[in-house]
This record gives C-alpha cells, sequence and structure tokens, in this order.
C-alpha cells in the first residue's frame, strides 16, 4: 500500500490540479490495459475491499486552527474501501476513465445501522453484505484511486438484489443533493425539530413511531420562495404501518408548528408512499436526521478497535 501512497504524493506536486495522468501498462502490476479493464469489469458501485487500508487525506484535519501546509498529506488507517463511483464509469476502459472514487468504511452502532438502512443519515450509505458487522460506507469522506489499484484488490459484492443497488444508489445521490431550507422556515419549525431530536432515540411510543417513520418530506406551496407559502408536512410510514396512534402523533406534532412571517398555513398527513402522488413525492424536500442533528458526526461511529 506505501506504493500507492507515493505514486499519490508524486501525483499530487509533479502535475497540476485536474490533469489527467497516462497509464503505462509497463509500471502497473497488472500487466497490460486489457488485463486491468477485464478485471474491473467485474466491479460495482458498492463492492469493496475489507481489511486494513490507508485513506490520504490532504492537510490535517486536527490542526484547523492553523495555517495548512500545501503539501501536507496525511494516511488514515480504515476498516476498508468501497466503490462509489457509478458503474458504468467502472467498467469503462482504463484508459478514458483511469480513475475510480472510495470512501472508508466505519463501524456504527447498532441504532445508527437501522437509521442508515432506512435512509436517514445522508452522511453514511448502507452496503447489505457488512450489516452484520454493523460496518457503513462515510460518505462524508472520498478519495480518487487508479484502476490499476482497484484490480489489484480482493472484491467483494456489497449489493446482490436491484434493490440493494438501487438503494444504494439513493444514498450517493443524497448525499449530494440535499435540499438547503430556509433559514426562516428553521425558525419557524425550531419546536419541531426539537422535539424529533429530543425523542427519536427515545424508548417511548413516541420515538419508536419516529423511527418506524421511512422518512420526512415537506412541501412548500407555491414555492420556498413565494412571499405567502402554505406548508404540508409528509410523515411517511410503511405500507402496512397502520397504528392507530398515528392520528395523534400527528396532531401533537402539528401543535409544534405556529404559521408566522410568510408560512400562512400549516398541515400534515402522516402516509405511505401508496398514499402519495408522484407529484406529491418529487414536489417536497426531505427533512433527513442529519439535518436534525446537533451532534457531530463522529458521535455515530464507534471504535474501530
Amino acid at each position: 500500500m506505501r506504493s500507492t501512497t507515493v505514486y499519490m504524493l508524486l501525483a499530487f506536486k509533479g502535475h497540476p490540479p485536474g490533469c489527467v495522468l497516462e497509464l503505462d501498462a509497463r509500471e502497473h502490476p497488472v500487466a497490460g490495459l486489457d488485463a486491468i479493464d477485464a478485471i474491473t469489469q467485474e466491479w460495482r458501485q458498492g463492492d469493496f475491499l475489507l481489511g486494513t487500508e490507508w485513506f490520504v487525506i490532504r492537510g490535517d484535519p486536527s490542526t484547523h486552527s492553523r495555517v495548512p501546509d500545501p503539501g501536507e498529506i496525511i494516511e488514515e488507517d480504515v476498516l476498508g474501501l468501497v466503490v462509489v463511483t457509478q458503474t458504468c464509469d467502472i467498467v469503462r476502459s482504463c484508459t478514458t476513465r483511469p480513475f475510480v472514487e472510495v470512501s472508508p468504511i466505519v463501524k456504527v452502532s447498532n441504532e445508527a445501522l437501522h437509521d442508515i438502512r432506512a435512509g436517514r443519515r445522508p452522511g453514511y450509505a448502507f452496503i447489505p453484505a457488512l450489516a452484520g458487522d454493523a460496518l457503513v460506507a462515510d460518505l462524508e469522506r472520498t478519495m480518487t484511486v487508479t484502476k490499476n489499484l482497484l484490480a489489484s484488490w480482493t472484491r467483494v459484492s456489497g449489493c446482490e438484489t436491484d434493490d440493494e443497488i438501487r438503494a444504494f444508489s439513493r444514498c450517493l445521490q443524497r448525499k449530494r443533493g440535499r435540499f438547503a431550507f430556509p433559514d426562516d422556515f428553521n425558525a419557524m419549525a425550531t419546536k419541531l425539530l426539537k422535539r424529533l431530536r429530543e425523542k427519536h432515540d427515545r424508548q417511548t411510543k413516541e420515538g419508536e413511531a419516529l423511527r418506524r417513520l421511512r422518512e420526512i418530506r415537506v412541501t412548500a406551496y407555491p414555492s420556498w420562495d413565494a412571499q405567502k407559502v402554505e406548508l404540508f408536512f409528509w410523515f411517511i410510514r410503511s405500507r402496512d404501518d397502520v397504528c392507530p396512534e398515528w392520528h395523534s402523533h400527528l396532531n401533537f406534532w402539528l401543535t409544534l408548528l405556529s404559521p408566522s412571517g410568510r408560512f400562512e398555513v400549516i398541515d400534515g398527513q402522516v402516509a405511505s408512499l401508496d398514499e402519495m402522488t408522484a407529484a406529491d413525492y418529487v414536489g417536497s424536500d426531505v427533512l433527513d436526521l442529519d439535518h436534525l442533528s446537533t451532534g457531530s458526526p463522529s458521535q455515530v461511529n464507534q471504535s474501530n478497535g
């Protein structure tokens, strides 16, 4: 792995940012570009390498208070690496697509694993093959590696079914596509957001109800930028979750939302996806737990030891 790090250091210091390095098959551990392409044809987004690996960071995250050294490179020992590049780019020839992106694999608590699996922690991605060990992809960090290095790794399939593949892809999409709610919405919704933060992990009926929600979405009509806005909160449950207490939970949550400023009308519904139209879903924006949380991402992680 050390030789890989040296290669990356040379890339940082010897080439301008954004340049594409020409791969020479004679200099790589896999003999020939065709051989590299043949091996990477087997890799898919969500596949991973498990075992002690080095994750490279430019700049030291523990020294934010000082001016960074432009050439400073930090290596971090991680449990493994998962490929986050789209499959269509992985399988293309290394002569035209020489790089892939990987994220580190980290261990989380069982409770956090449940939230990540449900898509409520956009900073992480659920890897079905590693669920038994509570290992997930940390999407806050991404490293670029060459395909000849990828070809030298032992591939383990992360997702087996079409549904698992789609779910992993959605995690990556949500990480980059989260909506930035207006400041006046955050101020108006303070009481609700505080309640959700405080009660989500509690062993109460309300806490259990919050954990059973697939997601919470908000519709702004006619738009978030309008001078007068009507808000509709969607508390989305599973199709077969017909608990009679949903109605009382909804009524209480709505009492925590007082119309003010531009937001003149506020309503909501507990619904399954079957009860929403496609327009309802795509016209709303998701409230996720990373948005609600005031804690640091490191609080989700357990020790890697």
